[in-house]
C-alpha cells in the first residue's frame, strides 16, 4: 500500500477548488453580476467534472479488478461514494449563495422570475411567445408500449411530467429544443426575464390536453463523456483519416451512459424510481436543486444594461498593456533579435506575437513557420496570418491537436480552413496528446539559418488570452531554435523519444528533467529552494521527490491553483512545502518551475502541470529562461503571486483552505499586476539607423496597405 499520509485524493481536492470558485460569489469586494459568473463557472465546471472524471471512475468501478488510487487507497467505488457525498454538501452551498445573489440583483432590477411572480402584462406576453415562439417547435412524447423510453441527450434540459390517462400512470417527456434561448427577456425597462424551461413546464397542461397532470419538473441528464479516442472498442476502419474518427467519436459521446440526474424540483417516490429504473441512476447520483441547471445566460446580462448599471455591477473594463521595451509600430523581428520578449497575459497582449506572425508572412527570409495548436478562439488571426504565409510561399506546418477534450469540433474545422489555404496539418502524435505550445520560425539570412521560437505555458487563443494567465517568451537564442527545430522534425515523423539540450520535453526528458533539478536541491539541504507554479499536481513520482526535498530541508513554494495531491505540513514528511492556490478575477494558468537561487538558478516555464498525464501521457515542452530581463519579469510575477493575501488562500495539512492574513497592506496579486502593465513604459527608445533595411521598407508598404 502507498504512504497516504501526506497525499489526498485528486478528486476531493478537485472538488475543494471548485468550491474556492464558489465561494467568489460570496465575496462583496466582487462587483454582483461578476458573482453571479462565478455560480455559472462552478455550475459548467461541475458539470464537466462529472462528464470527465467521473464519468471515467463509473466505467472503473464496473471493472473486475479494481485500480487503487495511490493517493487516498481507495477503490473506484469507493473515490465514487466520497464524491456523491461532497457533491451534496455542494449543491446545498450553491443553491443558498445563488439565493443571495439573485436577491440582490433584484434591488438593481435584474431578476430572474419564477412564473407566479410575473405580473398580468408579463404573463400574456410569455403566452403569446410560448404559442408562437415555443410551442411549434416542441417534441413532446409518452412512454408505454407504443412509445419506447427515449434517449435523453446529455445536458439538454428537459420537462419531465406524470400522467394520469384513464387511470393509467404514464411519464411524459418534452425536451428544449436547443435552439431557443435559455432564459426570455420580458418587456419593460427592467432587466426582468424567466428561464425558458419554466415557460415550458408552466404548459404542460395545454401538451398534454387529454392528460391529467399529477406531478412535473424540469431536469437534465449528464452523461459519461470519457471517451478515449484510441479505445479500441470504436473499431474504427484503419483506412479512415483520424478527422473523420473524431467526427464519429462525438457522436458517440452523447449516448453514453449516465452518471448524473438534475431535478429541478423534488418528485415523489413513484416518479422518481421510474426515472431511476430507466436511465438507469442510483438514488447517490440523483440532486435536487432550485437554482438554474444551466446559467450561461449570466455571461451576456451585463449586454442588457445601460452604461452606469454595468460599470456598477461588473470588473471595470481594461486594456492589456504593450510589454515594456516592446514597440508594435516597428517590426518585432529585430527586437527579438536584440533581446527575449515575455509576454504576460492577460496583462499584456498577444499583438507582439500576432505581429511577428504576420509580418513573418511577408518576410522574403523566412522560410517556414511550424507551430502546436490545441485550442483555438473560434475567430483567430492566427489563422489567418499562418494562411496568408502558406498563399505567400512560405512552408507553414499545423501541429492541431483533434482530441483537444470539448473543442474538437473547433479544432476539426480550423484544419479544414489551413488545409484549403495550404498548409501542412498533422493530428498530433499516436497514443499522446500534442499539449505544448511551441511556435518556430526558421530564417535564411546572408547564407545562414536563423530561429525565432515562440514556447508558451498557454494554448493560442485570442479569447482565453483575455481570461488566463499564461506566459509566452519569444526568443532568437540559436541553442533554443535548434532544440525546437528538432522537436518539430520528431513530432513529423512520430518520435516522442528523443533528447535536447535545452527544452525539457515530455514524455521524455520532462519528468526526469524536473526531477534531476529536484536532486540538484536536495545535495544543497537546507540552502535549497523551489518555487513552483502550475493549475495541479497529481503525479506520484514528483510528490514522493517533493516529499524528499522538504525532508532534506529544501523549502519548497507552491502556487497551485487547483488540484494539489500533496499535503503540506505533515511533519516529517512535507513540513518544509508550502503551497498557496489564487482565485480571482483572471483564471491563473501559467506554469514556472524554479530551482535554486540567485546565479545558481535554472528556471522554466512550460505547458505541463505536474500531473502524471502531462508527464507521461502527452507531448509537452518546458523552456529553459536564459534572458536575465525576463527572468526578472518572472521572479517579479512569482513573488507578487506569493504575497498575495486578498484572492490567495493556503493549503492547509487536512486539504483545506483558509485566508492568509492581512498584516500591512493588501495585496491582490492580478490587480497589482494589472496595474504594473498599465504603467508608462520608460524603455529608452534605440535610434533607429539612418538608413533601413530592404525588410523594413517592405513592412512599412504593407502597414500603409
Amino acid at each position: 500500500m502507498p504512504d497516504t499520509r501526506f497525499t489526498q485524493n485528486r478528486e476531493l481536492s478537485w472538488l475543494r477548488f471548485n468550491e474556492r470558485v464558489l465561494l467568489e460569489a460570496t465575496d462583496e469586494t466582487v462587483p454582483l453580476l461578476e458573482r453571479l459568473k462565478f455560480i455559472a463557472i462552478f455550475t459548467s465546471n461541475l458539470d464537466e467534472f462529472f462528464m470527465i472524471r467521473v464519468g471515467s471512475l463509473f466505467d472503473l468501478s464496473h471493472l473486475k479488478a479494481h485500480t487503487i488510487d495511490q493517493k487516498s487507497g481507495w477503490t473506484p467505488g469507493e473515490q465514487l461514494s466520497h464524491i456523491y457525498e461532497a457533491v451534496r454538501v455542494l449543491y446545498a452551498r450553491r443553491q443558498q449563495i445563488y439565493q443571495e445573489v439573485e436577491q440582490q440583483l433584484r434591488v438593481h432590477g435584474i431578476c430572474q422570475l419564477h412564473y407566479d411572480e410575473l405580473a398580468e402584462t408579463e404573463v400574456k406576453f410569455v403566452r403569446q411567445y410560448f404559442k408562437s415562439s415555443i410551442e411549434p417547435i416542441l417534441s413532446p412524447q409518452i412512454v408505454d408500449v407504443h412509445h419506447p423510453f427515449p434517449h435523453l441527450q446529455n445536458k439538454a434540459m428537459h420537462i419531465g411530467a406524470w400522467l394520469k390517462y384513464k387511470n393509467h400512470p404514464m411519464f411524459a417527456v418534452i425536451p428544449v429544443p436547443a435552439a431557443l434561448p435559455e432564459v426570455v427577456f420580458l418587456p419593460g425597462g427592467e432587466t426582468r426575464y424567466i428561464s425558458t424551461a419554466e415557460i415550458i413546464l408552466e404548459h404542460v397542461g395545454q401538451i398534454f390536453r387529454n392528460d391529467t397532470i399529477l406531478e412535473k419538473t424540469v431536469f437534465c441528464v449528464t452523461r459519461n463523456a470519457d471517451i478515449n479516442p484510441d479505445d479500441e472498442a470504436f473499431d474504427f476502419d484503419s483506412d479512415q483519416d483520424f478527422r473523420g474518427k473524431m467526427k464519429k467519436l462525438l457522436r458517440q459521446r452523447q449516448r453514453l451512459a449516465p452518471v448524473r440526474l438534475e431535478l429541478g424540483s423534488p418528485i415523489s417516490a413513484t416518479f422518481l424510481r421510474y426515472l431511476e429504473e430507466h436511465l438507469p441512476v442510483s438514488a447517490e447520483q440523483v440532486y435536487v436543486t432550485s437554482a438554474p441547471l444551466k446559467m450561461g445566460y449570466a455571461f451576456s446580462l451585463a449586454d442588457r444594461l445601460s452604461e452606469n448599471k454595468r460599470r456598477a455591477l461588473t470588473d471595470p473594463p481594461f486594456q492589456p498593456g504593450v510589454p515594456h521595451g516592446v514597440r508594435l509600430d516597428a517590426p518585432i523581428t529585430p527586437q527579438v533579435q536584440a533581446h527575449d520578449l515575455l509576454l504576460s497575459y492577460p496583462f499584456e497582449g498577444m499583438d507582439a506575437f500576432l505581429h511577428l506572425i504576420r509580418e513573418s508572412a511577408h518576410d522574403p527570409d523566412v522560410i517556414s513557420i511550424k507551430i502546436t495548436i490545441y485550442r483555438l478562439a473560434r475567430k483567430a488571426k492566427l489563422v489567418e496570418y499562418l494562411c496568408a504565409a502558406a498563399e505567400a510561399g512560405k512552408d507553414v506546418t499545423a501541429f492541431i491537436e483533434l482530441r483537444a477534450r470539448f473543442d474538437e469540433q473547433n479544432n476539426i474545422d480550423w484544419s479544414e480552413r489551413l488545409e484549403d489555404a495550404g498548409c501542412t496539418v498533422i493530428y498530433g502524435v499516436e497514443n499522446y496528446k500534442v499539449h505544448s505550445k511551441v511556435c518556430l520560425i526558421t530564417r535564411r539570412s546572408q547564407g545562414s539559418v536563423q530561429y525565432i521560437t515562440q514556447v508558451g505555458t498557454g494554448n493560442y487563443n485570442e479569447k482565453t488570452a483575455l481570461q488566463y494567465t499564461d506566459l509566452s517568451l519569444i526568443t532568437a537564442d540559436p541553442g533554443i531554435g535548434q532544440d525546437a527545430n528538432h522537436f518539430f522534425q520528431n513530432l513529423a515523423i512520430g518520435n516522442v523519444t528523443d533528447r535536447y539540450d535545452h527544452l525539457l520535453v515530455a514524455p521524455s526528458t520532462l519528468k526526469t528533467g524536473i526531477i534531476r533539478q529536484i536532486d540538484r536541491e536536495i545535495a544543497k539541504r537546507g540552502d535549497g529552494r523551489i518555487m513552483l507554479k502550475m493549475n495541479s499536481i497529481t503525479d506520484v513520482d514528483l510528490i514522493e521527490k517533493l516529499k524528499q526535498a522538504s525532508c532534506a530541508g529544501v523549502r519548497v513554494r507552491m502556487i497551485v491553483r487547483g488540484i494539489c495531491c500533496i499535503l503540506p505540513g505533515i511533519p516529517e514528511k512535507t513540513e518544509n512545502i508550502e503551497v498557496i492556490s489564487i482565485v480571482g478575477r483572471f483564471l491563473e494558468h501559467s506554469r514556472v518551475y524554479c530551482f535554486g537561487q540567485g546565479s545558481d538558478e535554472r528556471m522554466f516555464i512550460a505547458s505541463a502541470d505536474f500531473m502524471t498525464r502531462n508527464t507521461e501521457k502527452r507531448v509537452e515542452v518546458a523552456c529553459p529562461i536564459y534572458d536575465a530581463a525576463v527572468r526578472d519579469k518572472i521572479h517579479f510575477l512569482m513573488d507578487t503571486c506569493w504575497a498575495d493575501n486578498v484572492k490567495a488562500r493556503a493549503l492547509q495539512s487536512d486539504g483545506t483552505y483558509c485566508k492568509r492574513p492581512v498584516h500591512e497592506t493588501p495585496v491582490d496579486s492580478q490587480q497589482l499586476l494589472l496595474a504594473k502593465a498599465q504603467e508608462p513604459d520608460d524603455t529608452p527608445v534605440v535610434q533607429e539607423k539612418k538608413k533601413k533595411s530592404i525588410f523594413e521598407r517592405l513592412y512599412e508598404l504593407f502597414e500603409r496597405g
